[in-house]
């Protein structure tokens, strides 16, 4: 059974969503689960395009250790530059490098005839094979890119050294059959094509980015491209968790399979979704929180009998349990230490013996604790940033003839004890004014979300927020049975993290890319 590669662009094309800002400690964070999960390649971002971005791709090169990690260039030389640079230290670096072919690329976007494409890009894989021994080549949009010219461009992307070829279907537009047709044609008309590997690159605009992908597979392609959760532009890319597990469940059609660590499916899906801020559709395939719920009748009675008549996937292979957390309020830390070692959670003692008090808490409000609840608890504070700020207590005075009124009380990192009180529209408004004072941060809140982690009237709350100050985006996400001071939480958390990124800019201000100010993603 031949293997394909999964190449991950979570932290590149999947940061591109709107309203997704990672910092580098974040992209850091999912990288080093993308290893876990066992990922082949590493799309760790387009270096060119920030400092920020050339910083988050030099740090994800010198910590993640197998796969191989990989920059985003246009054939533009400093590009090229800014790429190596952040590459040099990696164990195991790529350049993608790439260039629009199609006719209306070619004659709105870049102005260019074909001859001038062609003469671009080689002279670009000329340069770059002076630093980079391995050089993946896009022919962005090829899915709309004349069939012969396309058979150019792939003859001449070999000849000039890339050892990976890409044609992606930028925008969406075709179906499996179509998709299917172009690997195959190029593969009868250009020489050498089977001394190179052939990838996928697919987005869901209309909603076959994974059918597409599987049919690429089909067609012999070795690598497919994709994100976790299917983020990404616009409707988002092929999601790399439902190629994984299609190829999985049906063996017999597709003969074909990926290295990854399927267990760890479930734990990278929560981590992105956390990090971005993206929750994930209770109907999405795989990792969705309906993926394995049953409500009919007959279905369960179908499930009872045998969990195949309706499951043709065990959610133990992405690394669900469906055993109930037996914790409770009178459960010791030797025990709850025990049950994160179990969930595959590496901790420390100072780290776990946060985590209990948050568990004590929780058990003393909450009858029922799962799996679902200390999952969201481990993973509020996973990564989290330095804690200038802390909440201590807050206390609220509304009803439907009263303003609403918040006071508070924050701990600060020096020891310091902040209390501050305030008026607002709402008892949200309230409490954030109060923290605006307490903190002496001027903020816009730029969304917020609320989502259950569990179910029943004591379920935990999950509270998204997302900060903007200047130029600076940032999100915070806070968890508890009480919907209000899970936004007290998050807010305080997202304010830490404005912090901290503040920090890092004022550390990056003066320095600037390898032979250039910035650059843009044209």
């Amino acid at each position: 059974m031949r293997k394909v590669d999964i190449f991950d662009t979570t932290l590149r094309d999947g940061e591109q969503s709107p309203g997704v800002n990672l910092s580098q400690e974040e992209k850091v964070e999912i990288a080093l689960q993308l290893e876990r999960l066992g990922v082949d390649v590493i799309e760790a971002g387009f270096a060119a395009a920030s400092r920020g971005d050339f910083n988050s791709v030099k740090r994800v090169a010198q910590t993640v250790k197998r796969p191989k990690v990989v920059s985003l260039s246009r054939t533009v030389k400093k590009d090229i530059d800014a790429a190596w640079e952040a590459l040099k230290d990696a164990e195991n670096p790529r350049l993608h490098i790439f260039i629009a072919t199609s006719p209306i690329h070619r004659q709105y976007k870049l102005r260019m005839s074909k001859e001038q494409v062609l003469d671009n890009a080689r002279e670009a894989l000329a340069y770059a094979k002076q630093f980079f021994s391995e050089i993946e080549f896009s022919a962005e949009d090829a899915g709309r890119t004349e069939l012969d010219f396309l058979v150019e461009v792939a003859d001449m992307a070999i000849k000039s050294g890339a050892i990976v070829l890409n044609l992606p279907d930028t925008v969406g537009y075709l179906s499996p059959e179509e998709y299917a047709h172009i690997f195959k044609y190029v593969s009868e008309k250009v020489p050498d094509i089977d001394k190179i590997t052939l990838s996928a690159h697919c987005h869901d605009d209309l909603g076959m980015a994974v059918a597409n992908s599987l049919a690429a597979i089909e067609a012999g392609v070795g690598q497919i491209e994709g994100t976790i959760n299917g983020i990404g532009e616009r409707a988002g890319n092929a999601a790399i968790e439902e190629v994984a597990l299609a190829l999985n469940t049906r063996k017999d059609y597709y003969s074909a399979m990926t290295g990854l660590n399927l267990k760890e499916i479930a734990r990278t899906s929560r981590l992105v979704s956390k990090l971005t801020g993206m929750f994930v559709p209770g109907n999405k395939a795989v990792v969705g929180a309906n993926a394995f719920a049953h409500e009919s009748g007959i279905h369960q009675d179908g499930m009872l009998k045998n969990s195949t008549t309706y499951e043709i996937m065990r959610p133990e292979t992405i690394g669900l349990s469906q055993s109930n957390l037996v914790l409770g309020k009178h459960s010791g830390r030797h025990a709850f230490r025990d049950k994160l070692r179990n969930m595959g959670y590496q901790l420390n003692d100072e780290q776990v013996n946060k985590l209990f008090e948050r568990f004590k808490d929780l058990a003393d409000r909450k009858k029922t604790i799962n799996d679902e609840d200390l999952i969201a608890l481990v993973e509020e504070r996973w990564g989290e940033p330095e804690e200038v700020y802390s909440l201590d207590y807050f206390h609220l005075s509304y009803g439907t003839q009263s303003v609403p009124t918040a006071t508070l009380r924050l701990n600060h990192k020096d020891g310091k004890k902040i209390e501050e009180a305030a008026c607002g529209n709402g008892s949200i408004d309230a409490i954030y004014k109060a923290i605006d004072r307490a903190t002496g941060e001027q903020v816009e809140l730029a969304d917020y979300k609320i989502n259950s982690v569990t179910h029943g009237k004591d379920a935990l709350g999950e509270v998204f927020v997302q900060l903007r100050q200047n130029e600076l985006t940032v999100q915070g996400r806070g968890v508890s049975t009480d919907i209000l001071e899970a936004s007290a939480r998050a807010y305080i958390d997202a304010v830490n993290r404005l912090i901290a990124r503040r920090r890092d800019q004022e550390t990056q201000k003066g320095t600037a890319l390898p032979g250039q100010e910035t650059a843009t993603i044209s």
